[in-house]
């Protein structure tokens, strides 16, 4: 018969099996939202906003022109 495992060895397993766990979380969840910061986020946010000021201008620029041919 065998003997059954020490409470060291089963405390061993059990760590590395708590590891593995933790290591496929992390991975897991880095792999679906990412390692962006917060702060890399803000900064895409405000890039967008810019773009989006910059064609609103680029449009009201198109307008007045428009308007300025017909005025004339």
């Amino acid at each position: 018969m065998r003997q059954p495992p020490s409470q060291m060895k089963q405390i061993a397993g059990s760590l590395l099996v708590a590891l593995a766990i933790a290591a496929v979380a992390v991975a897991v969840v880095t792999a679906h939202f990412g390692p962006t910061s917060h702060a890399e986020l803000e900064v895409q946010e405000e890039r967008i906003e810019m773009r989006e000021e910059a064609r609103e201008e680029r449009a009201e620029a198109a307008e007045e022109r428009r308007e300025a041919r017909e005025g004339n």
